[in-house]
This record gives C-alpha cells, sequence and structure tokens, in this order.
C-alpha cells in the first residue's frame, strides 16, 4: 500500500473511532441538569455558618473515625493554612480578619454540576441523585482528569500507595442513605453545620441575614458559585478574607471544559493512528529508501 492510500484509510479509521467514542460523553455533557432545577430542592446540603464555628476541629475527629482515616494531629498550627489530603478530608483554618478571629471548615463542595464527574471517562467520580459527588474505585482508570478539573483542588491521589485511589469528602453517603447525618454534622457542639435539602438551607440563610444583617455579609457562598454546590456557607466578612475563591463566576464548570472534554476522544483516537501511519509511511527499508515510494 502507499502513503497516499495509507493515510487515506487511517484517516476514515480514526474519523469512525472518535465518532464512536464522543456518544457517550455527548449524552453525558447533554444530561447536565441546570443549577436550579426541580431535583435542587430535594438535593442534600449543609449550611457553615462561620461566625458560630469555635475551631474546635470536632468534625476533623469525626470525618476521620467514620471514614476510616488516620486520626487528625491533637494540635495543629493556626497561622499556617491547611488543604486536605488523601488522608483527611476536612480540615479547619483559622483566619484574622477585620471582625476578628473566623474559624473555616473545608472539604469537598459537591457541585450541583461537578467538573470532576464531567471530566470523568469512567464515571468513576459521580455525581449521586441526592447530590453527594462520590468516587468508585471499580471505575476508576487512574487518569486524574477529576484533579486538573476541580476549580477547589479538593480530589487527592495517593501517589506513596501501591494501590492508589482519589480521596475526598463523599458527604457521609453511607449515612445518609441510613438516615444519618455525615458524621461532622452530627458531631458538631454548637450547630455552626446544618444538613437539610438545599432549597431549605437558601431559606434559612437569607433569614439569618434578613434578622440579623449587622452579623453576616450579605452573600452565601455556594448559592451560585460555579453553577452552585451543595456546601454553602455565611461568614462576618467578605469570603476573599478567608481565603475562598472569588473568581468563579456562576457558570457550571463543565461549561467551560465542555470543548476540551469533546476533543479528549479525538486525541486519544485519533493521535495514535495518525502515528503509526505517519511511521509506516516514513518507514525506510535496508537500502536507505522510503519502503512505500510508488
Amino acid at each position: 500500500m502507499d502513503r497516499r492510500d495509507l493515510l487515506k484509510t487511517m484517516g476514515v479509521a480514526a474519523a469512525s473511532a472518535a465518532s464512536a467514542a464522543l456518544g457517550p460523553l455527548s449524552r453525558d455533557l447533554e444530561a447536565q441538569e441546570p443549577a436550579g432545577g426541580p431535583a435542587d430542592r430535594d438535593r442534600v446540603g449543609v449550611l457553615v455558618d462561620t461566625t458560630r464555628c469555635i475551631g474546635c476541629r470536632m468534625c476533623e475527629y469525626a470525618c476521620a473515625k467514620a471514614n476510616g482515616l488516620p486520626e487528625p494531629p491533637d494540635t495543629v498550627d493556626f497561622n499556617q493554612r491547611r488543604e486536605t489530603s488523601e488522608s483527611q478530608w476536612t480540615v479547619v483554618n483559622r483566619y484574622e480578619t477585620q471582625a476578628g478571629p473566623v474559624y473555616v471548615k473545608t472539604q469537598c463542595m459537591h457541585c450541583l454540576q461537578p467538573a470532576c464527574a464531567t471530566a470523568c471517562l469512567t464515571r468513576a467520580m459521580y455525581r449521586t441523585p441526592e447530590g453527594p459527588v462520590v468516587w468508585r474505585e471499580p471505575k476508576c482508570m487512574g487518569c486524574r482528569f477529576c484533579m486538573i478539573s476541580c476549580p477547589f483542588d479538593i480530589p487527592k491521589f495517593e501517589y506513596d500507595s501501591a494501590v492508589p485511589k482519589i480521596q475526598k469528602c463523599r458527604l457521609c453517603w453511607e449515612r445518609l442513605q441510613e438516615g444519618k447525618q455525615p458524621a461532622c454534622v452530627a458531631n458538631c457542639p454548637v450547630g455552626a453545620l446544618e444538613v437539610a435539602p438545599r432549597a431549605a438551607l437558601l431559606e434559612e440563610a437569607r433569614s439569618r441575614i434578613y434578622t440579623e444583617p449587622d452579623r453576616y455579609v450579605h452573600h452565601i457562598y455556594g448559592e451560585d458559585e460555579a453553577g452552585g454546590t451543595s456546601w454553602l456557607y455565611l461568614a462576618p466578612v467578605a469570603f476573599d478574607e478567608l481565603a475562598f475563591r472569588t473568581d468563579l463566576g456562576t457558570t457550571p464548570y463543565p461549561e467551560y471544559a465542555r470543548e476540551f472534554l469533546y476533543a479528549v476522544p479525538f486525541v486519544l483516537t485519533l493521535v495514535p493512528p495518525f502515528l503509526l501511519g505517519l511511521s509506516s509511511a516514513t518507514k525506510r527499508g535496508p537500502d536507505g529508501d522510503l519502503e512505500n515510494e510508488e
């Protein structure tokens, strides 16, 4: 076969493969329900009132115990900002603000339209009908697209493990299915955390702001950020003082990633045959001449 016919055949085969690969992905993208849709009223959420948090870190210990994670350290340096990790799914940080010290709990935000789940080619990262976004080990192929797509930098990979997993908060999905509260919520001694349908929490948050307008900044973080999240926050100061991302906008991140995600199957299916065809077309024989010259 000469080079012209080889490249033509290669192109047809690659195009067919890419078309087939795009089918399931396009259905996944189109199936994402817009934030604020009817199902939002039934999705579970958690309201975090940072004006009530005392920094006791009981949520950290409860999370570790409920999920079989290593126990958090007894003492931490609140002068150093801590991040979630593969062995600690939630952390509490303290911020010195114009309103005084403010403690903030951090964990997966469980987006209404999660970029991590949309980026996952095998649906290992999955948004459950109830709202929690969970990782399913048997389906994971280790691509880690979920990590680079998350605007909150939450999914963590066990680089030091022989059998690595993606680790992050699951919003205690198993406990929710049993009618229990998430472990962190159930063990908060001051009522800084409240679990309920997300729509009810938004009403509660608005009521608190209306009732005590001087206590709270008039913004509910997570109501619209990145298309909306299941975790909602109230605070006494602007959220940028608490290291929250305030540049996310209100568009769900899968919308930003749509063009990239559509391109992924083309990269995976088109490039390898192209390189193979290019190699075959330019392969030289023992005499140094191209084997496929006409």
